[in-house]
């Protein structure tokens, strides 16, 4: 029972008690005094009785026309006139009704019992009769009556003003710890909230201080935690003259391109190389030279960031060396990439950043699921090689003989992704994301989208996406994923969850349709959740919006491919999003190289202070499921507990 109720319900009490405490005292001070007034009532009519009788005691007539005139005229049990000789009854009136508006159960309570009084008639000096006269209480138990109603109308009026009055002042008082119930409510949800004006009375006043202080502490050390654990991640996979990715985070993300089944798709590398950095720092210096390479790698970030798949795989590998990794792209776009990029250089070679010709030189090589990450990268290599040996050109690009067994044409996945898209020709793969503590306890099944060709044969996600993002096709995809979804869990009662794109969000229409269609199915909110990828995040504000109406329908979100950015986890903390899903580039070989454990460490004390599980994606060995295990996560998904695979 809340503190609002317990106060109302005692004051409540207390005006009863109070009540019934003045009533028994009242009820036995006037229960005494009517006992007096009732006896003293009997006494006198029996005096006054047998003063008129003794003149006429002869005459019966007289006397019992005197006796009815007493009776009638007064509240009286019963009157008698006794002959004292013979003790026989002379006159007797009685019986005046009981029937009065005071329950029996009053009368009962107030228990006030008839009172008589008597007198002698004479006969000269002889005693001729006797008067008995006995006064009916009913006539002081209906005053009694009346008097207890009125008190308990008083006592109920008083009742509902202090109620009303209660009610006000006490939710006006009580408004802080209301208030500190959203503040631990918020932090349960990874939100830290902060009462700006403080109550009046001291002893809330000292409480909402203490919980004020409690909050911006676990504030405080939640960004320190963060900020900690983006230091590390800048420390172990940034360039520090550049800002750009060093070589070992670009290794772990190439690998991850190439090796994920799932994800693989076939694209280019780009490889730069700044033109004789050794004389440049001679002829520069090396502050004008550290200018030249802050500027190039401004350039690759500038250009990329137009491919939204290559934003954020731009590596400076060493020295004057440059890496980009675009998986995605086709041919024209890749070349199309290079040739603005040489365009740029050579502004700042016209702008006089650096006196060399030309400024750098690149090399483009292809590659296609499946491929060594070594192989790509000699490929690459040789490329530019070949270019820093031409005269005419500074870019040379090689290409695989591999060839894919579906076209790459541009009409031809127009036309099969159109007919898919409208058929729901897809089928669902589903994967195990497993408790980290007991891998027998799946925690949910990770949704994968496979497209079905001409022939029947599955096409991996990691192939159609990039021309479905191409063609503006993305929300069109996420409509017929959650269809399907829709339908398969209809006949189970495992969670799912789903991947949804940045175009749904970016287009109200498709986000409007897709809420109602998930309106329409609330009893699957606990068991359906949203992922978002975190290079496709939307700003803060459309992000909670959408995380308040996915709230309202009893839905969650969460995060998948997460680390990249660990430095907005300040603001996801008061999303309440589901989980965090860990990169399987972080995660690969973990129980080997010291630095990712360094940097995991920290996100996930990070993620822990704020009551946020972590999930850690590609787990492929058993030494990295025994260092995740070790560090407290929740879960895991890879192929050490299950390849992709039908619903059985």
């Amino acid at each position: 029972m809340s503190l609002f109720k317990q106060l109302l319900i005692a004051i409540c009490l207390f005006l009863v008690i109070a009540f019934g405490g003045s009533f028994m005292v009242s009820l036995k001070s006037s229960r005494a005094q009517y006992v007096n007034q009732l006896r003293s009532h009997a006494q006198d009519a029996a005096t006054a009785l047998g003063l008129s009788l003794t003149p006429n005691i002869d005459d019966p007539a007289m006397v019992e026309l005197m006796v009815s005139s007493i009776f009638d005229s007064g509240y009286f049990a019963s009157i008698r006139v006794v002959d004292m000789a013979t003790g026989k009854v002379m006159v007797e009136r009685s019986g005046i009704s009981n029937e009065t508006q005071v329950p029996a159960w009053f009368v009962k309570l107030i228990g006030l019992q008839s009172a008589g009084g008597d007198a002698i008639v004479s006969r000269g000096w002889a005693q001729a009769a006797r008067v008995e006269v006995v006064s009916h209480p009913m006539f002081a138990i209906a005053k009694l009556w009346q008097s207890a109603l009125g008190s308990l109308g008083w006592l109920l009026l008083c009742g509902l003003v202090s109620a009303g009055l209660g009610a006000v002042l006490l939710r006006r008082q009580l408004k802080p710890l209301d208030y500190m119930v959203e503040q631990s409510r918020a932090i349960a949800r990874r939100e830290f909230l902060s009462l700006p004006e403080l109550p009046r009375t001291p002893e809330l006043k000292r409480v909402v201080q203490a919980m004020n202080q409690m909050v911006e502490k676990l504030k405080t050390l939640f960004q320190e935690q963060a900020e900690r654990s983006e230091k590390l991640r800048e420390d172990a996979y940034q360039d520090s003259l550049t800002g750009l990715a060093n070589r070992r985070y670009f290794d772990m993300q190439l690998h991850a391109r190439l090796s994920v089944e799932e994800h693989a798709c076939s694209g280019y590398l780009l490889l730069l190389r700044v033109n004789d950095l050794v004389g440049l720092n001679q002829r520069l210096g090396g502050q004008r030279t550290d200018q030249l390479l802050k500027a190039v790698g401004e350039q690759l970030l500038r250009l990329s960031a137009e491919y939204p798949e290559t934003s954020d795989l731009v590596a400076r590998s060493r020295g004057g060396e440059f890496a980009v990794l675009a998986p995605g792209l086709v041919r024209e776009e890749a070349e199309q990439l290079v040739q603005r990029l040489e365009a740029a250089l050579e502004s700042l070679r016209a702008t006089g950043a650096s006196d060399c010709t030309p400024v750098a030189y690149m090399g483009l090589a292809s590659f296609n699921p499946g491929d060594s990450s070594q192989s790509l990268l000699g490929l690459a290599d040789e490329a530019l090689t070949q270019a820093e040996g031409l005269g005419e050109h500074t870019w040379v690009r090689l290409e695989r003989s591999e060839v894919p067994s579906i076209g790459e044409e541009r009409h031809v996945w127009h036309r099969l992704l159109d007919q898919a898209l409208n058929e729901g020709r897809f089928r669902l793969f589903f994967q195990p994301v497993v408790d980290c503590r007991n891998t027998e306890r799946v925690l949910h099944y990770k949704v994968l989208s496979r497209l079905l060709d001409d022939q029947g044969e599955s096409i991996p996600a990691g192939r159609f996406l990039p021309w479905l993002e191409r063609f503006g096709w993305s929300a069109r995809l996420d409509q017929v994923m959650l269809e399907l979804v829709l339908q398969q869990m209809a006949g189970h009662s495992e969670p799912l969850a789903l991947n949804l794109c940045a175009a749904t969000l970016r287009d109200p229409q498709a986000l409007n349709r897709m809420l109602e269609r998930l309106r329409q199915h609330p009893q699957l909110g606990p068991r359906l959740i949203l992922e978002l990828e975190e290079s496709q995040l939307p700003e803060q504000a459309v992000l909670e919006q959408l995380i308040r109406r996915l709230r309202e329908l009893g839905f969650s979100l969460s995060l998948q491919h997460f680390g990249g950015r660990f430095s907005m986890i300040g603001n996801l903390a008061r999303l309440g999003l589901a989980y965090l899903k860990i990169d399987g580039s972080y995660i690969r070989d973990i129980d080997q190289e010291n630095d990712k454990r360094l940097f995991i460490e920290a996100m996930q004390r990070a993620a822990h202070s704020i009551d946020l599980p972590l999930i850690a994606e590609r787990v492929e060995t058993q030494g990295e499921l025994e260092v995740l295990r070790a560090m407290g996560f929740q879960g895991g998904q890879g192929r050490l507990f299950g390849e992709p695979a039908q619903w059985r």
